[in-house]
């Protein structure tokens, strides 16, 4: 079998595995659990996966590029906390607040790792703790409970339209706007090649290290609208708030088909995985499973898609 016939059976294999898996498993968890099926338990599976997606989405942007961002759960954090502390006097510009908080912390990391050539896992998980401090210090190390007059700005996050809840249209709204950056833009274009090759996007005159800063500005920023959602739909804001998604967001993402080694994916791609996610997660709920062993799964779910998806030719060695 040629090289060109064995890429073409693994590009196949990464495109339509994701929905064939969603599929089997949707049909799965509606046999054990009927009403799973049900149109209103399937909204609610599209609310609850929608701080998922979104965390999922900024990621992805970096991953494209064959990088990683460890820094998202914590920023995510950090966003609900600030949205705590600050919606009852700012209003709706504590929601501008936290995402600007967040291309800020991108925008650092960015910097760090193209400026001071350190690996994006380094520097990320350096600013993870740096934003997981800074939400314990500012939080007084507590979670914070929305008052009446805080909750009164929440309604575009937890009311609903045309019998709709409001944070799926906010989930469509994120799929357009990444989408749109992915596939319509130089930016995206950019991305892909950078994954698909460094080198040769480099000397083709791509400035790499400008669109690694803005992969890792869309990131965090994604991350904090994704902590402001949170803090929303539990009314709360505290430093661990997110400290359990950092393992399924980065699983979605590769689940979705987008290689860990860059160059191939989608934010359709990743959408499909953040369902994935979500279906094993209800699915596990429904069998008994423990939540606390739930990440578990979601790390073997994540070494197989990282098995099927990755590209070996770009790492002949292992480190």
């Amino acid at each position: 079998m040629t090289s060109a016939t064995t890429r073409l059976n693994s590009d196949s294999l990464r495109k339509w595995l994701p929905l064939a898996t969603l599929a089997l498993l949707v049909v799965l968890v509606g046999l054990a659990q009927p009403s799973f099926l049900q149109p209103s338990a399937l909204l609610e599976l599209a609310s609850d996966t929608a701080v998922l997606f979104i965390l999922a989405t900024g990621v992805t942007f970096v991953i494209m590029l064959g990088g990683i961002d460890l820094s998202i759960q914590s920023m995510a954090s950090l966003a609900s906390v600030i949205i705590a502390l600050t919606v009852a006097r700012l209003g709706y510009a504590s929601f501008l607040l936290a995402i600007a908080v967040g291309a800020l912390a991108g925008l650092l990391s960015g910097l760090v790792h193209v400026r001071l050539k350190i690996p994006s896992f380094i520097a990320t998980l350096a600013m993870g703790g740096v934003l997981f401090s800074a939400a314990l210090v500012i939080s007084k190390e507590r979670s914070i409970t929305l008052d009446d007059a805080g909750r009164a700005y929440q309604s575009w996050i937890t009311g609903r339209s045309l019998a709709m809840p409001n944070v799926i249209v906010v989930g469509l709204v994120v799929l357009a706007i990444a989408h749109t950056l992915q596939a319509h833009t130089r930016f995206g274009r950019y991305s892909a090649a950078i994954g698909a090759g460094e080198p040769a996007a480099n000397a083709s005159g791509v400035k790499v290290g400008r669109q690694k800063i803005y992969a890792f500005v869309l990131s965090s920023a994604f991350a904090a609208l994704a902590g402001v959602i949170l803090a929303g739909r539990l009314a709360s804001g505290s430093p661990t708030l997110a400290a359990e998604l950092l393992l399924p967001s980065i699983a979605a993402v590769v689940v979705g088909g987008t290689a860990i080694t860059g160059g191939v994916g989608s934010i359709w791609r990743t959408l499909v995985g953040a369902l994935i996610i979500s279906v094993v997660r209800i699915g596990m709920t429904f069998l008994g499973v423990n939540i606390f062993a739930q990440n578990i799964v979601f790390g073997a779910v994540l070494i197989g898609a990282v098995a099927i998806t990755i590209d070996r030719s770009k790492i002949p060695i292992v480190k």
